[in-house]
């Protein structure tokens, strides 16, 4: 039988818009906090703005684009930033106007990003000046007209661009209406894209509904262990992702948070901000954790603000969890969510990191999950794994154009419909606590037994000579069948040799069932391939992988 949240249901209202929600009188959020509380802050411009500055700030935008550019419901506004102060203005102002936001990665080629902006219809696009050369060859590239290209940061004066706020317009009064009345279900806030890990990336639209409602379910478990006068957020994770849009940048206004905005990693300046700051909790993913444990600086600051960190994006392994709590002694819990559903399925409750190590935490409010196991049956055990299967009011309802849509929601065995096939295997304990195992695309299958990558990258990792991992399945020819491989990264003065490859083949072989052995053995790499939100890209090592093997006249 499906299951639900095992948090108690809360109201979710489906004629609220995000505007609405954030920022109007009628908000069925209670602000708490007053309009003079800071929120914003950036290190790195000395910028800062109060829940009122924010507001008008990005209310004169949106009304700038309403009266100048006679922008219409539905227009896409798309933006190609580092992290920036101006980011949460921009975005809200475009929503207050019933525009979509569709953030691309700041990484991304001028190829990459004229397919962006080409595939979502854009309208317009956003730029900082680092990133103003690629965004000029998209655009020519995607047929967007060069006057519609915007810049944002400190510097307001550029030859050529505008600067966002030539735009802004402050209204004669400060309305709480919108120019158009927004269809909360129906209209789309979002259009974000995935990353791209089994093709072209695909555009997954998400509503101003789906979006309250993952806000609203953040708030009522996650947010309500802030309280908005101490709390302290610094955010690392990219803002062209809806969990960094989500958790860092909406949740924050929302609660009353202050979130101080980092324009990418960099430890140092994350330890510099903690310590400055005072900061209190942070949404990262796995590498950051990883930093934590290891950088040589962590002792230099004093981190005594940090209740906890928060990883999401990739499963943690206990080691790595405990490696943090013995060097700086803050909790490190865990969460998981897709893109499809706004961001966040589960959360794990500060209080249960060491008791329920390694889990993502239960199901949001309001939400009901299935696993189905290879033979497309539910799995009914408890501990038992699966495909997990998900309903939710946070849940997309579809792709883009509808690409890729095949395979994508299925129906249970009661004629129920609309469940979303997440790819992940996961199992669920007895107390609705979720562990994920690992996507199903990746799982690596030895002689028809399941192999989890992750599990064996988490085992990796606890040999002291090992800084980061890769496992990917390849095929040997001579046993006709996946076997997994390890591509791994060695600290600083630990030698590449074949006996210290041997060594942690037996290392892992110490550790793991025998189906789970090394037995495509082990490679060293200067660096592992990870996603800007901290995946490990395995797809690339299958690439390279490919690639040596013809080098040495074999075939995989």
């Amino acid at each position: 039988m499906p299951f639900k949240s095992t948090y108690p249901p809360i109201n979710i209202p489906e004629n609220v818009d995000l505007w609405t929600l954030l920022f109007s009188d009628g908000s069925p959020y209670k602000r708490e906090f007053p309009p003079t509380k800071e929120i914003l802050t950036c290190p790195v411009t000395g910028q800062s703005y109060t829940w009122s500055a924010l507001r008008d700030a990005a209310l004169a935008f949106g009304n700038g684009l309403a009266e100048k550019w006679q922008w219409k419901k539905g227009d896409v506004l798309a933006f190609y930033t580092p992290n920036s102060i101006d980011t949460p203005i921009i975005t809200l102002g475009a929503l207050f106007t019933g525009a979509t936001i569709s953030p691309s990665n700041p990484l991304y080629t001028p190829h990459e990003l004229a397919f962006q902006l080409s595939d979502s219809n854009a309208k317009a696009l956003i730029t900082h000046p680092s990133c103003l050369s690629t965004a000029v060859e998209a655009a020519a590239k995607s047929g967007l007209p060069l006057d519609r290209i915007l810049l944002l940061g400190p510097e307001k004066s550029h030859p050529k661009f505008q600067h966002y706020t030539s735009l802004s317009l402050p209204p004669l009064t400060n309305t709480n209406h919108h120019p158009v009345p927004i269809s909360p279900r129906n209209d789309l806030a979002f259009l974000v894209y995935s990353s791209g890990t089994t093709g072209l990336p695909k555009g997954v639209p998400i509503t101003h509904f789906n979006t309250l409602s993952n806000l609203l379910q953040a708030s009522a478990t996650e947010g309500r262990q802030f309280p908005w006068a101490t709390s302290v957020q610094l955010a690392i994770l990219p803002f062209f992702h809806i969990y960094g849009l989500t958790c860092c940048v909406l949740l924050s206004i929302l609660s009353g948070w202050r979130l101080v905005i980092l324009p990418r990693f960099d430890m140092v300046q994350v330890l510099k901000a903690i310590e400055q700051y005072k900061v209190t909790f942070m949404y990262v993913p796995p590498p950051v954790i990883l930093a934590f444990s290891q950088h040589p600086d962590v002792g230099k600051y004093d981190l005594g603000s940090l209740r906890v960190l928060h990883s999401g994006a990739a499963p943690l392994g206990g080691e790595l969890i405990k490696r943090v709590w013995e060097r700086v002694k803050v909790p490190v819990k865990q969460g998981y969510g897709l893109s499809e559903t706004n961001a966040v399925v589960c959360c794990q409750e500060v209080g249960d990191w060491e008791r329920k190590m390694g889990s993502v935490g239960r199901l949001m409010p309001n939400m009901e999950g299935m696993l189905v196991g290879e033979d497309g049956r539910e799995v009914t055990e408890v501990g038992g794994e699966g495909e997990l299967w998900l309903r939710g009011p946070n849940v997309f309802g579809g792709y883009w154009k509808k690409e890729g849509q095949e395979g994508v929601f299925g129906g249970d065995e009661r004629g129920g419909k609309g469940w979303f096939k997440t790819g992940d295997v996961v199992r669920v304990d007895g107390e609705g606590n979720f562990w994920v195992v690992e996507r199903v695309k990746e799982l690596i299958k030895y002689n028809g037994y399941p192999v989890p990558p992750a599990e064996l990258e988490g085992t990796l990792l606890t040999h002291p000579d090992v800084l980061d991992a890769c496992v990917i399945g390849i095929e040997d020819k001579s046993l006709a069948t996946e076997v997994p491989r390890a591509y791994v990264v060695l600290r600083d003065g630990i030698p590449r040799t074949p006996a210290k490859s041997e060594e942690l083949v037996n290392h892992v072989a110490k550790l793991v069932a025998p189906h789970k052995k090394l037995r495509g053995g082990v490679h060293f790499v200067d660096q592992v391939p990870k996603s800007p939100s901290g995946k490990v890209l395995r797809r690339i090592m299958r690439e390279q992988a490919k690639k040596d093997a013809r080098q040495s006249g074999s075939k995989l």
